[in-house]
């Protein structure tokens, strides 16, 4: 059945790959984006996809975004909550500054993003909600106590948002990648590159069309006794 799919952050990196698998399964996608114009403009190109810009740690423009995505593509009943940034530095060294930031867009841009479209999805008696987590909101990371706090609260909002959702048909689950194989890893020196595959069993980086699979598996209607879950998909580098 074709529905209509929302994913923040969804022009780049592992977002891109969720926007084009939701869109092969016979969804119409609405892939947001914070800055990157010519990112955007080359991804509509050459997928299809319609992209949106808007920050997602702003209630209002995100409110605003979501109504123009639902007056284009009609109501969503898919939201995948994947915009995210870093600012890492130790905690000794960390600005409230740098705090804020990964705050804001990491968590509070979650609630920015299910909050206006939760009560459309409780009227029709149907949703989707994914958030997609990390593998260090789940371990925690050395210099990352902004981002691994967002992660892990991230994992909060999905199991409670489970329990709310469940007797509406909506379904919240929360994919927790492990280091996969986008722009930005790619980009770190390849000795860097060398420790982390070191570290994790399958002896290689994720892709980022394997995040995919579990997000269009979450998004399909096949899944709806699945709520609350976290998948880790992560090479089996860490264990819940």
């Amino acid at each position: 059945m074709t529905r209509t799919a929302l994913v923040t952050g969804g022009s780049r990196g592992i977002g891109a790959a969720i926007s084009k698998a939701l869109k092969a399964e016979g969804h119409k996608v609405a892939a947001t984006y914070a800055g990157n114009d010519e990112a955007a403009a080359a991804f509509t190109a050459q997928t299809g996809i319609k992209t949106y810009k808007w920050n997602v740690a702003d209630y209002d423009e995100s409110a605003a975004g979501i109504a123009q995505v639902e007056a284009d593509l009609g109501p969503i009943d898919i939201v995948v909550a994947n915009a995210g940034i870093t600012r890492d530095a130790p905690f000794h060294k960390m600005t409230p500054e740098q705090w804020h930031q990964v705050i804001d867009t990491n968590l509070t841009g979650v609630f920015n993003t299910v909050h206006p479209i939760w009560p459309g999805m409780r009227d029709r008696k149907f949703g989707r909600v994914i958030v997609i987590s990390s593998i260090n909101g789940q371990k925690g990371q050395f210099a990352q106590v902004n981002y691994a706090a967002t992660k892990a609260g991230d994992l909060g909002i999905i199991k409670s948002l489970a329990q709310e959702g469940a007797r509406a048909g909506i379904t919240a689950n929360a994919v927790c990648p492990g280091y996969i194989a986008t722009e930005m890893v790619m980009a770190v020196p390849e000795k860097v590159r060398e420790s982390i595959i070191a570290q994790i069993p399958a002896g290689r980086l994720g892709e980022p069309e394997e995040i995919a699979r579990c997000v269009t598996f979450l998004a399909s209607d096949e899944s709806g006794f699945i709520n609350g879950s976290t998948i880790s998909a992560n090479g089996a580098q860490f264990f819940v």
